[in-house]
């Protein structure tokens, strides 16, 4: 495709024709995998199954029995209400979210990784947050703000209230603005239980309130991502004003403000619905991570989220990036599963993987699961000579460090929270 004019001028701007989108990553080459294969238990039985989908799909009986119960809420007919599935979870991968792109591609802002390590389950640390901020300073870059999820993605963690207040008290010494990420907020399925910052703030008033806003969307917890509702919560009005401004290029439609709203409103549905899918969450989570066991593969325990944070260090050839990479395609070509790798999310420690588990029905959850299984059976070999080789080496430089230590010796030399009660906004004014 052209971008130039005959005279040698470009057609169009830098920023419309960067790579900022990062549609060449491993996270939308497989997307496009899928795409060109999509499984079908009957149609395609050896397509690539689609597990790069943070999508909760577990629990929409009980929305559409809802509907058919609330008909006054939709101009939708009850013909209709098989439709409203398809509706709404579609969405097209080229627009989905995705840090980097949302935050870079258009306004050139960067994007510095705080980086964790799996020796304290990848914690966000206060030692981490200063190296990040240190290196900036030195690079040059005025850091502007902190960005967090919780609970995570793609860990399916969530921050305690002591990482929580360390976030508080490192944005408030910086007086930078801090973005916490909430849109899985109701997908905790067992203790400990979920904390917003908005219970943070309540709880020290010197914070600078200023600087925190809270972002949350329905496209997880309700499984909407179709409807595309999004909701920015701060506590500085100035950003709530120019919020309002913004949003008149995209706002939610009408009819979907009507079902919405009268959906959060029926208190009871709410309820049954957060205790039923926090159940299935809790099965599907088991039952994979059960069966990820029996070969010996390993997750971080998380407790939240759409997903598994997956870990196959054991498989690759070299630690490297490009050997993760040279893994993942072999996954997406060989055992024909689209995940994605811990590269895509700046994952200092290559060899983990993100599976969502959530936007498949138990059939085919089985099929996957069977697929890993197979794969890890019939590259057993490898993974145990690795881990042999590993332990050897562990071996031999403890054995040296030994050495050295005896040569080292002395002898020898909140109220206010947009989720108040559940963490599903309410419908309220």
């Amino acid at each position: 495709m052209s971008y130039v004019l005959s005279n040698g001028k470009p057609l169009l701007s830098q920023k419309a024709t960067n790579d900022g989108h990062a549609e060449n990553s491993p996270y939308f080459d497989g997307w496009k995998a899928y795409d060109s294969d999509p499984f079908h238990p009957t149609q395609n039985p050896s397509g690539v199954i689609q597990m790069g989908l943070a999508e909760h799909q577990l629990c929409f009986n009980l929305v559409q029995k809802w509907l058919e119960n609330n008909p006054e809420a939709s101009i939708c007919t009850k013909e209709g209400v098989d439709k409203f599935r398809d509706i709404a979870i579609f969405q097209d991968y080229h627009g989905l979210p995705e840090f980097d792109r949302d935050l870079c591609w258009r306004t050139g802002v960067r994007l510095l990784p705080v980086v964790c390590h799996s020796s304290n389950n990848f914690k966000v640390t206060r030692k981490a947050l200063e190296e990040a901020y240190a290196k900036a300073v030195e690079a040059n870059i005025t850091v502007k703000g902190l960005l967090i999820t919780n609970p995570s993605n793609p860990l399916g963690t969530i921050l305690d209230r002591d990482t929580l207040r360390e976030a508080m008290s490192f944005i408030n010494e910086k007086n930078i603005h801090l973005v916490c990420d909430e849109i899985y907020a109701a997908t905790v399925f067992r203790q400990p239980d979920f904390i917003s910052i908005a219970e943070i703030i309540e709880e020290d008033q010197e914070y600078n309130r200023d600087l925190v806003h809270i972002i949350y969307s329905l496209s997880k917890d309700m499984g909407f991502p179709g409807f595309r509702v999004g909701i920015v919560y701060s506590y500085n009005d100035a950003v709530v004003e120019c919020g309002r401004k913004m949003s008149s290029f995209g706002l939610v439609s009408s009819q979907t403000q009507n079902l919405i709203a009268s959906m959060l409103s029926d208190d009871q549905f709410i309820e049954k619905f957060l205790l039923e899918s926090a159940g299935r969450l809790a099965t599907r989570h088991k039952d994979f991570t059960d069966g990820l066991r029996q070969v010996g593969i390993k997750c971080l325990n998380s407790n939240a989220g759409l997903f598994l944070w997956m870990d196959l260090k054991g498989f690759l050839r070299e630690s490297t990036v490009e050997a993760e990479t040279a893994l993942w395609r072999v996954i997406i070509n060989d055992v024909k599963l689209n995940v994605s790798p811990g590269s895509s999310f700046h994952c200092s420690e290559p060899g983990w993987f993100r599976i969502c588990i959530a936007n498949m029905n138990e059939e085919t959850m089985k099929v996957a699961l069977a697929r890993i299984q197979k794969f890890v059976q019939r590259n057993g070999d490898k993974l145990n000579r690795k881990e042999k080789c590993w332990q050897s080496d562990l071996r031999l430089r403890l054995s040296f460090r030994r050495m050295d230590d005896v040569l080292r010796s002395p002898c020898s030399m909140s109220p206010h929270s947009p989720i108040p009660q559940s963490p599903l906004v309410r419908a309220r004014t």
